[in-house]
């Protein structure tokens, strides 16, 4: 490896010399192609980067994945010494993808991830079953999912190219990084994604699930895992599918994470669970969760056929003659096993003496990234469980809130009162006159007791009435973040 490392230290000066970063592609690309291109239709971005510039060359040897002059290529020795493309006939071919990553707060350029080349639609080929996938939205959306605060160490299950790895080692360049995957291929490619991202010292373990590091703990476990719930007896692709029955893998993790995490420490991962007629998927999923604050959100639910299609279409099975076969074996498991439907989201658990638990669904768009914010979400909990008006303690109304009143037009007093932030997870509650004034009002500096005695002389409301009604419904929206 020490030479094929040095090879690719080579490589990333040949890379960031020719600026290839997603700043740099977007640029190169402008609005039109680079939105033909992630509807995955590369013919707009052919034209854009034909002008023979070092970042034009290098956007369509590994992005578009198109043969190029070899003369073109800057450094086109360094590419073929650390195996990343191969030269023949004059012309220089990708051997594997090499993709930039950007910073998650949109702001910097994070590294680069090394995955086998795209296999699209239409190509008549499937790819292979030890296949390594490279950044996609699934990765993306954990990415930003992620907790921002830096970690002494950190473990990435699953780590296929090792995205995630590299997200969170930009943030803490100081820590350790251990990360595992069952698939040999997949822990070459993240390594090679590590040199070349200045992802210094990783630790790369074979192995499923908590296996290869049994008897440690993290600050942050964090998993895009094998979720997708595939039937038995057909192909099988490591990056998706883990061979467990159902949404077993996801179940698994879940409730051996908080053995491995350090106190405080945070684990989150995408997932899958199952929609099982006659049991309600929050108490399926919830039963999961021990010894960690959780926050479960479902942001997605597919029925069994759609469900099917999509993952029919992401192996590029559609239009090859097993299809109408292998789409009817997903069904017939999806009926023996009385699923409905199957649910997407994201999970974050975090080791606590206390734990405090959400289960909702959110299908709106939220503010980007949530890992800015997620510490607040798991705090939000705890404190509304533990809210009362007796506490003492000030309370703050949120920043960005918003109140709207609904009513006919003229009304003196509005038929409903909904408060509403502009921000983060952008929840709207309905709420009654007491909480609307107090979000008028509270600042944080202020004890709650005389607020209320306030509003209760404003409103002519008995005070102890006032105060009832405060601790019935201020515990939840502090939960929800309303108030802090």
């Amino acid at each position: 490896m020490g030479g094929l490392r040095e090879a690719l230290l080579r490589v990333r000066d040949v890379l960031s010399g020719a600026d290839y970063t997603v700043a740099g592609v977007r640029e190169l690309l402008g609005p039109v192609a680079g939105g033909a291109l992630a509807r995955d239709e590369i013919v707009p971005a052919l034209r854009a980067t034909g002008g023979g510039s070092p970042i034009g060359v290098l956007t369509r040897l590994f992005w578009l994945q198109v043969p190029v002059e070899a003369a073109a290529v800057g450094g086109v020795d360094e590419l073929v010494a650390a195996g990343l493309a191969e030269v023949s006939g004059g012309e220089a071919r990708a051997r594997l993808r090499v993709e930039p990553l950007e910073a998650v707060s949109g702001a910097g350029h994070a590294g680069y991830a090394v995955s086998d080349l795209t296999v699209r639609p239409g190509s008549g080929r499937v790819p292979a079953a030890d296949h390594v996938v490279g950044a996609g939205g699934a990765s993306g959306n954990l990415a930003r999912l992620v907790v921002h605060r830096p970690v002494d160490n950190m473990l990435d299950l699953g780590t296929g190219c090792g995205v995630q790895a590299v997200h969170v080692a930009g943030r803490s360049p100081a820590g350790r990084v251990t990360a595992t995957d069952v698939n040999p291929r997949a822990l070459e490619l993240a390594a090679m994604s590590f040199a070349l991202s200045g992802v210094d010292g990783a630790e790369l373990l074979r192995g499923s699930l908590l296996e290869p590091v049994r008897d440690r703990r993290f600050d942050l476990i964090v998993s895009n895992p094998p979720f997708v719930v595939a039937p038995s007896g057909g192909p099988r692709f490591t990056y998706r599918e883990s061979g467990l029955p159902g949404d077993d893998f996801c179940r698994r993790l879940v409730q051996g994470a908080p053995e491995h995490l350090t106190d405080g420490g945070y684990c989150q991962l995408l997932a899958n669970w199952l929609h099982v007629d006659g049991v309600p998927w929050e108490e399926r999923v919830g039963s999961w969760v021990a010894g960690c604050d959780a926050w479960i959100v479902q942001r997605d639910v597919q029925d069994p056929a759609e469900y099917a299609e999509l993952w029919l279409r992401d192996s590029c099975e559609a239009g090859t003659p097993e299809y109408r076969a292998r789409y009817g074996a997903w069904l017939d498991h999806f009926e023996r096993e009385g699923v409905t439907g199957i649910g997407f989201g994201w999970i974050t658990l975090r080791r606590s003496e206390r734990p405090a638990v959400r289960i909702e669904e959110l299908r709106h768009a939220v503010e980007q990234p949530v890992g800015a914010y997620v510490a607040d979400i798991l705090d939000g909990l705890t404190k509304g469980a533990e809210f009362s008006t007796a506490c003492g303690r000030a309370l703050g109304a949120a920043p960005g809130l918003v109140q709207e009143q609904i009513g006919p037009p003229g009304a003196e007093d509005p038929e409903r009162i909904v408060l509403r932030q502009t921000g983060r997870l952008r929840r709207a509650a309905g709420v009654g006159t007491v909480e609307a004034a107090l979000a008028g009002v509270c600042d944080g500096t202020m004890p709650l007791a005389p607020l209320l005695d306030a509003i209760a002389q404003l409103t002519g409301m008995d005070p102890a009435e006032v105060r009832a009604h405060a601790d019935a419904v201020l515990p939840e929206l502090v939960a929800d973040g309303f108030f802090g």
